[in-house]
């Protein structure tokens, strides 16, 4: 049995944001003298990836560096975070063209960002019949874990020590389940966004709320209609059944002000991707951008100008040859009668 086919997405910004403060000290240059060393941490990062995963097709989403409808809904999104350094402000000014020049499938939504791109890209692989990997050192995409999408989350020592996050694996991260990951992340909030959680709910809380009432949509019909009792004996209940103090009332009390909903449906306002792009996958029409193989003469000359030739080696063999893999699921994958 052929396995289904895989797209590997990959969150471009958030790999080069890491790679850049990582190898900075190597001060890799191409072959013109600009920076390179982001740019080749990414590459082998991604190099790593598709030797491990063998995917058919490879996106890229990149940040939109001229607008943003996120900060204009919202000033204050993402503020505090300390400035680039001109350096990596270079390399993902480059990244796009680059990738592009490879023969990569590079996404950059108007307005809007990489996660939208992985959100869209887990959208068509469910509706395209595939599975997809997103790539990423960010939590958002956590949302769109599935039977058929999992995260590869990036954390330091790379791709071979970076968890691979399926449903059950992030139930037993966070307690909730893959299709509540957004309202729980709306209710904790996101420093690093400058988005502020629901006052009150914290990361201990929010998932106990969640998988005892079953949604938030759930809990504003309690309010609204109920005054919040179901809310109040259902946890009251599983304080019973746990051995802790009542706190049916308490987040009650919490929950039933405007600013709390308002605060909860702002977020998710924000942290919600786009699941509608056009991503430009044509998997059908051979030789389009992102399908693999790619051609070797441009994988040689491409990454051959970032000058480590250890790394124009490890493209040709996995970018420009056939999977090795062909036939069963990659690693990590299943089908979703296989998980059942």
């Amino acid at each position: 049995m052929s396995r289904p086919r895989l797209l590997l997405t990959v969150d471009a910004p958030s790999l080069l944001h890491r790679n850049h403060h990582a190898r900075a000290e190597s001060e890799l240059r191409d072959r013109a003298g600009r920076p390179a060393w982001a740019l080749h941490g990414m590459l082998r990062q991604i190099l790593e990836a598709i030797d491990q995963f063998a995917p058919d097709a490879v996106l890229f989403g990149l940040d939109d560096r001229r607008s943003s409808v996120r900060e204009q809904a919202y000033p204050a999104y993402k503020a505090g975070r300390a400035a680039k350094d001109p350096a990596l402000v270079d390399q993902l000014e480059r990244a796009g063209a680059l990738l592009d020049a490879l023969g990569m499938r590079t996404v950059t939504p108007a307005g809007l960002e990489a996660d939208d791109v992985n959100a869209s890209a887990a959208t068509w692989a469910e509706a395209a019949g595939w599975h997809c990997v997103i790539i990423t050192s960010d939590r958002d995409s956590f949302a769109h874990i599935s039977d058929r999408t999992q995260v590869l989350r990036l954390i330091n020592g790379g791709i071979s020590a970076s968890p691979l996050l399926n449903p059950a694996r992030l139930r037993a991260l966070y307690g909730i389940a893959a299709e509540h990951y957004l309202e729980y992340a709306a209710l904790r909030g996101d420093a690093s966004d400058n988005l502020p959680g629901v006052p009150g709910i914290g990361e201990k809380l929010a998932p106990v709320l969640l998988s005892e009432m079953g949604s938030m949509q759930a809990v504003w019909a309690d309010i609204d209609h109920c005054a919040g009792a179901t809310l109040v004996a259902t946890l009251d209940s599983y304080c019973q059944e746990v051995g802790r103090p009542r706190i049916g009332a308490s987040v009650l009390k919490r929950l039933a002000t405007p600013a709390a909903r308002e605060r909860f449906e702002f977020n998710m306002s924000m942290m919600s991707g786009r699941t509608d792009l056009d991503l430009g996958l044509t998997p059908d029409v051979p030789g389009s951008p992102g399908l693999l193989p790619l051609e070797p003469d441009r994988v040689s000359r491409v990454v051959g100008y970032l000058g480590v030739p250890s790394t124009t080696q490890l493209a040709l063999r996995v970018l420009t040859e056939p999977p090795a893999s062909v036939g069963r699921p990659p690693v990590g994958l299943t089908t979703p009668a296989e998980d059942r």
